[in-house]
């Protein structure tokens, strides 16, 4: 075992522009680093809460898989173009647009240099003399001070239709991969850029630097339909799997288990299919054997679901609102964590009812009090459980003149709460008799939670 790098990697080959997201898979125990290539930097993470002897047989397992791991782009085989390739389907009637090239300050202008530097390196992508389609490149700070190359496909993604290929729904990901003792979260070196462009397309995506106009040769990041045709490749490479001993939603992916040797079957299971379809995984961003971690912006243990503290921290941090665009950025927080709160919009409604009107800004009393009564609400939100088919699910309804709340309990040893529910009600839907409320509380419970 070796100590976590303090050595801050190069910037040579970051190049993944989503990495700082703060959806991101995130462990929230301890990780220790084990070493699995001959540089001393060469690591990826276990879970410090594993007994030696658990590190040890985990380790191996990894160990024989090392070349499944990529270090640089020159370690990416990339997905067989026969297998998934992004492939583009622009509007009949659109016409190619060339954005005019925008002006750029020093500092960006060799930020942009470098990142050229690093994908023509990587051949990921290459010099164009002709384009039709033409888009600027934008550069974005991190919070680490690093650059994040994006481009500005806005005009060619207006160009193209949606691909509506289903993305999984969330909630029901939480719920499978919550519950379980054991999880290792993997993660894609550099994911999207592992599909190739199809042939025809490479120079639709061509972009515009002070040096010269490049294409990519890859799928880049800022394409209209890039989630919906790597989420297409995940569920082809892990169809046996997912459900069963992994969820994946995009490039997020969680192996799930509920004991060492189960996981390091599962393991297995998945790193087979990863070699089978040439996949590369990101030592940095992956951690074996953990007992809980952010998914999906959710708190997962074998506990069971709990609300992300950060997404707590913000709204009970949160100054009373001093204008609506506030009252706005509070009611997104507030849905964010809707799972999680009782009765919501009954006791929201003060708050809420402000983004409806339209004179001078107020903050009556009545505000105040709600909010704080979600903040106090926030300071200690229940631990969810996920559902068992086993045992015996029941709906509790809350109906007012103004809302409708519902949740939803696993009846057990004692009562454990699953979901919470809740929406106002609408002007004529306030005038309903309590039985046509309580129906139309079932059935948005029952939409909701199907």
């Amino acid at each position: 075992m070796v100590n976590p790098p303090t050595i801050e990697k190069s910037l040579a080959w970051d190049l993944d522009p989503r990495m700082n997201e703060d959806e991101r898979m995130e462990s929230i125990e301890e990780k220790v680093a084990v070493l699995i290539g001959p540089d001393a930097l060469q690591v990826t993470y276990l879970g410090a809460g594993l007994t030696e002897s658990d590190r040890h047989t985990l380790s191996k397992v990894i160990q024989k898989n090392k070349d499944l791991f990529a270090w640089i782009p020159s370690d990416m085989p990339g997905i067989d173009p026969k297998v998934m390739c992004h492939k583009l389907f622009v509007f009949r009637e659109a016409k190619p647009i060339a954005q005019r090239k925008r002006k750029m300050g020093t500092e960006r202008k060799l930020a942009v240099e470098n990142e050229v530097a690093k994908l023509l390196e990587a051949k990921f992508i290459r010099e164009i003399q002709y384009t039709t389609w033409l888009a600027n490149v934008v550069m974005v700070k991190k919070p680490n001070g690093k650059w994040r190359m994006c481009t500005d496909y806005t005009n060619l993604n207006k160009a193209c239709p949606k691909d509506a290929y289903p993305l999984p729904n969330i909630d029901r990901l939480v719920d499978g991969a919550s519950g379980h003792n054991m999880l290792t979260f993997l993660d894609a070196y550099s994911g999207y850029n592992q599909i190739q462009m199809h042939p025809q397309d490479e120079e639709k995506i061509a972009f515009i630097t002070d040096s010269a106009n490049y294409y990519y040769r890859v799928m880049p990041f800022g394409l209209k339909n890039a989630g919906a045709t790597y989420q297409r490749l995940m569920n082809k490479i892990f169809k046996g799997q997912i459900g069963k001993n992994m969820e994946v939603y995009v490039d997020d992916m969680v192996v799930k288990s509920n004991n060492l040797d189960c996981h390091i079957t599962d393991l297995i299971e998945v790193f087979h299919q990863v070699r089978r379809y040439d996949m590369r995984l990101n030592p940095e961003k992956c951690v074996f054997g953990i007992a809980g971690s952010k998914f999906l912006g959710f708190m997962l243990s074998a506990r069971g679901i709990e609300a992300n503290h950060d997404k707590c921290r913000a709204v009970i941090d949160m100054r009373s609102t001093q204008n609506v665009k506030e009252v706005q950025r509070l009611a997104g927080r507030l849905t964010a964590l809707s799972r999680f709160l009782p009765c919501l919009t009954e006791v929201a409604k003060p708050i809420l009812g402000l983004l409806r009107k339209t004179n001078k800004f107020v903050w009556p009393e009545e505000c105040e009090m709600a909010f704080q009564a979600l903040k106090l609400r926030l300071g200690t939100p229940p631990i969810l459980s996920k559902p068992d088919p086993s045992s015996a699910l029941v709906v509790y309804m809350c109906v007012s003149h103004e809302a409708i709340s519902s949740v939803l309990i696993q009846e057990k040893e004692t009562q454990v709460p699953i979901y919470f529910v809740s929406r106002m009600l609408q002007d004529s839907e306030s005038r309903y008799q309590l039985l046509e409320k309580v129906a139309l509380g079932l059935v948005h419970t029952a939409r909701r939670l199907r």
